[in-house]
């Protein structure tokens, strides 16, 4: 079973939902970046579970723990190791699917493929699993920090509520300010009112993570199969319950013709290129062109749900399965720091793959 990615900044994660701890080993950061704990946790903050009653009520501190890679506040250049333990584990709660397939779960297929799965709480198959992918994310955003690119995802979309206000006239510092993640305050407080709606008709409800990225340079990106876009939306579709990826116009840009989609080039007073229009979504030919870059993740409906649902289980008789333990009815607003994990892991490795980088005393 694969757990890597990246080909020079690269992960390893490990863990189960139920199991006594999920991690990280990081290879590939450069010696020299200043390792800010407090800033790796605030990031796990955000992704943790139990943060309003919108959100699953699993309590988990998400205390990261550093094993090795760093000394005296700065990374050695060798393999990092972060650590978080779980604490919160109710294994009974999934003791009556023990062999009992839930639908649109992975149970079915992790058992044809393995012949044996974890029932608890998914295993590795659960999103507990993205706590490791956050940790390395924190660490590659602290190393694009120092080079001018930033990050940032919200919540665009829960179910048919859909935020129509174009990125640039977002005032992007306000996804922080509500549960929901969503920079647009009165829709926020709507999604919320039917994201809660959902939960307590014991259903769960899809929605969109956009993001939208600045100072990256131009030439991120290999031509032909590792692609800019390619590997960034690689990178969305491992997370859990993501159904979708699209970047710059996306589907929306079939609807134009090449004289409308074509963004047209003019030259900076500095002498650098811009484009007047972006719906290349600040990419191409597989490569960053310096305009900003932006995206979107579709994520489905949560699969656990508080209702009785027909199902099989492994001998392939009919039964039905019954909804228990705890579980977001919306997934998307702790979805937000995953999509800027990934996007930050894969932004750093094609940096990486371009130039060594010197980090500053």
């Amino acid at each position: 079973m694969s757990s890597i990615y990246g080909k020079i900044f690269q992960i390893s994660t490990f863990g189960e939902s139920h199991g006594a701890a999920v991690g990280v080993v990081i290879q590939g950061c450069p010696a020299g970046v200043n390792f800010d704990l407090e800033f790796i946790q605030s990031e796990l903050d955000r992704r943790k579970p139990g943060q309003s009653r919108i959100t699953t009520q699993r309590k988990e501190a998400d205390s990261v723990e550093v094993v090795s890679g760093v000394f005296e506040g700065k990374t050695t250049g060798t393999p990092i190791a972060m650590l978080v333990w779980n604490g919160d584990q109710r294994s009974k709660d999934y003791s009556h699917i023990a062999d009992q397939f839930r639908p649109s779960h992975a149970d079915y297929t992790y058992f044809a493929k393995y012949g044996l799965r974890d029932y608890r709480g998914g295993g590795r198959s659960s999103a507990r699993e993205t706590v490791a992918r956050v940790a390395a994310g924190a660490l590659a955003k602290l190393v694009l920090n120092q080079l001018g690119v930033k990050i940032t995802a919200y919540v665009s979309q829960v179910g048919t509520l859909k935020l129509e206000t174009p990125v640039e006239a977002l005032d992007l510092s306000l996804t922080e300010s509500n549960a929901v993640r969503c920079p647009d305050p009165i829709l926020a407080e709507k999604m919320f009112t039917y994201i809660d709606e959902i939960r307590k008709e014991g259903d769960s409800v899809g929605g969109v993570v956009s993001a939208y990225i600045t100072g990256c340079p131009v030439g991120l990106g290999e031509p032909v199969f590792d692609k800019l876009h390619a590997e960034l939306g690689k990178a969305m579709l491992s997370i859990n319950a993501v159904k979708g990826f699209e970047y710059g116009s996306g589907f929306a840009g079939v609807a134009l013709r090449g004289s409308q989609h074509n963004d047209l080039f003019e030259k900076r007073p500095d002498g650098s290129l811009k484009t007047l229009t972006n719906h290349s979504g600040g990419i191409q030919g597989g490569i960053s062109n310096g305009e900003p870059i932006y995206f979107r993740v579709g994520f489905k409906p949560v699969a656990t749900i508080m209702q009785d649902q027909t199902s099989l289980n492994e001998k392939g008789e009919q039964i039905t399965v019954s909804g228990k333990g705890r579980h977001d009815p919306c997934v998307v607003p702790r979805a937000v720091p995953i999509v800027e994990a990934m996007a930050a892991i894969v932004l750093l490795d094609f940096y990486l793959r371009n130039r060594v980088i010197q980090m500053p005393a």
